[in-house]
């Protein structure tokens, strides 16, 4: 009898145990609910980006050079749902970004452009890096976003002060002391052998 009511007892409390257990898993499992859905909200309200041309040479480009045109294209379509939308899209842009430094038309082939792209791309590898973690940073993500913004406006920018300044007729004789400058032109600096011959000044 002592045996029975042991046991009872034992089973009472294994089962009230249990109980708790599952208790403190749906808790813990709201909880993370509850943050997850706070990390896209975040996200969703911060992912605004600039997909408008801000001036007529980046209008321009989107008409003729492709891939401006495939990575403003990318960044104007939101996701919508999930967390796991927004890591696809980040990806996608991504690849897009990284496309924009191996198609630079010629007259965007210059350092200034290049080292804004450079900088754009990162910022949004950044942003996919953190987008990707398990636990999701969102205010880096939100900031970034921003960067991202900043670094596109610079670009374009960038790209307007080429094509003004290409617009500027040059002055005569302007095109040959510009060559003059580039270093990559120059004579290389080879040394004259010395005659042993020649008479030595004393």
């Amino acid at each position: 009898m002592k045996y029975k009511i042991a046991l009872f007892l034992i089973l009472i409390f294994a089962l009230q145990s249990c109980q708790n257990e599952n208790e403190k898993r749906l808790a813990e499992n709201a909880k993370e609910a509850k943050k997850k859905e706070k990390i896209f909200n975040n996200i969703n309200k911060a992912w605004i980006f600039i997909d408008e041309p801000i001036n007529e040479v980046s209008e321009q480009n989107i008409k003729t050079w492709t891939e401006w045109r495939d990575f403003i294209k990318e960044i104007g379509d939101k996701p919508r749902k999930t967390i796991g939308a927004f890591q696809k899209k980040s990806t996608a842009i991504s690849k897009k970004a990284m496309a924009l430094s191996t198609s630079i038309p010629n007259e965007f082939n210059q350092p200034a452009i290049k080292s804004r792209i450079s900088v754009l791309i990162t910022k949004v590898k950044m942003m996919d890096l953190f987008i990707h973690l398990n636990q999701i940073p969102d205010d880096k993500v939100a900031f970034l976003i921003g960067e991202i913004n900043k670094e596109l406006v610079a670009l374009e920018r960038q790209m307007d002060k080429i094509v003004e300044r290409s617009k500027v007729p040059k002055e005569q004789g302007e095109e040959d002391f510009l060559k003059m400058l580039d270093t990559t032109r120059a004579i290389p600096n080879a040394s004259v052998p010395i005659d042993p011959n020649l008479a030595k000044v004393e």
